[in-house]
């Protein structure tokens, strides 16, 4: 219970974040491509990536702020960046054609997979 608490509270300033800064993206870059979006994805992927080198190589951190930050709230602000950081450890360890394919792999069939929830979701 108390992993599921941390990973709760993580993630509602994960997600509040992420509409924050969506928002705050929109209306003083534009809305005309989501920049809000690619700021986050990116954003999100730095982060993991510097936290989870932290927390797994440089310093002994409390498995609970690991997962209040990397579960909860990053997972919340965006799951991009656990793929990312999942792909780069792939390709890093020499595992090239598994990382490529989680890599190319997700993005093509969740480019599919959003088209075609957008035609399940107009023939209703």
């Amino acid at each position: 219970m108390e992993k599921f608490l941390v990973i709760s509270v993580g993630a509602i300033l994960g997600a509040n974040a992420r509409y924050w800064l969506a928002d705050w993206a929109a209306q003083k870059i534009g809305a005309n491509l989501p920049y809000g979006t690619f700021i986050i994805n990116v954003t999100g992927s730095l982060l993991l990536g510097f936290f989870l080198t932290l927390a797994t190589e440089r310093l002994l951190i409390d498995p609970r702020w690991r997962l209040l930050i990397s579960v909860g709230f990053l997972g919340s602000y965006t799951t991009f960046s656990t793929f990312t950081y999942e792909s780069f450890t792939l390709i890093s360890k020499g595992q090239w054609l598994p990382g490529l394919i989680n890599l190319f792999g997700s993005v093509i069939l969740s480019l599919g997979a959003v088209g075609l929830g957008i035609i399940l979701g107009k023939s209703l």
